[in-house]
């Protein structure tokens, strides 16, 4: 895919969207297929995952750092961990039995889906747990209209992560950091909300960083599509900018 452009700057088990080695409709219910790897990652979540194929970055970031992984994805819009319960997702667990589970709703910034935030990370991390893989919580971001409330979503998923005994992968950290420290490459897409390209790459940088203890700074701005993934396609500025970021971000939460 080409570069990105510019954006102006301003709970408990299943769905099913993108899979290993491709990505399928946001509405499609093909069970995902997880394929053999040394380590086998699958994403539940909603648009925020699926946007830019989140999962697909990881995949490329991991394999250009010389790591076999496979991902895959059960993801749909507008659905909260509780709404993946109750659409099957403790079967694909079973099914795939992956080695580590990424899980997100949506920012989850008020008491009441604080706790629903925890409630249904614990439900899904118990399954997870069962098939011998770990759970991990992917902290996601407050809409621009909502930009206070960061450190509210960040409270949200590292409780909820501690819960469960898993890994906080703090995405939303580094989406406040670059929007912040480089705005012209703010990771917010058009809606304010959703993320923009530079958005999907910092955050697989990040819980790459963060799930193989690396730094990403020096990769090469272009990482042709590894491990099924997508191409990763920055300028080197670009690069350099969001690179910086999610290294410094995974360092403070190291």
């Amino acid at each position: 895919m080409g570069r990105p452009r510019v954006a102006t700057r301003l709970l408990p088990l299943v769905g099913i969207h993108l899979v290993a080695l491709g990505c399928l409709d946001a509405t499609t219910r093909t069970p995902p297929t997880l394929g053999d790897a040394d380590h086998r990652i699958l994403f539940v979540g909603n648009s925020l995952t699926y946007t830019n194929d989140l999962p697909g970055a990881v995949a490329t970031v991991a394999g250009a750092l010389g790591y076999d992984v496979a991902v895959a994805s059960v993801a749909r819009p507008n659905f909260a961990l509780e709404d993946h319960w109750y659409t099957g997702i403790g079967s694909v667990i079973a099914d795939t039995a992956p080695d580590v589970v990424v899980m997100q709703q949506g920012p989850s910034s008020l008491p009441d889906n604080q706790e629903h935030l925890a409630v249904w990370s614990d439900s899904l991390a118990r399954v997870v747990r069962d098939v011998g893989g770990e759970p991990a919580l992917l902290m996601v971001w407050p809409s621009l209209s909502r930009a206070f409330a960061f450190d509210d979503v960040r409270d949200a998923y590292e409780r909820a992560a501690v819960r469960v005994d898993g890994q906080f992968f703090p995405a939303g950290e580094a989406f406040r950091a670059l929007y912040d420290r480089y705005p012209t490459f703010s990771p917010f897409g058009a809606d304010g909300f959703h993320p923009s390209d530079y958005g999907t790459i910092v955050a697989a940088y990040v819980l790459v960083g963060t799930y193989f203890d690396e730094t990403v700074t020096g990769l090469p701005p272009r990482l042709e599509a590894a491990n099924g993934g997508r191409v990763v396609d920055l300028l080197l500025d670009e690069a350099l900018a969001l690179q910086a970021v999610a290294d410094s971000v995974v360092a403070a939460w190291r």
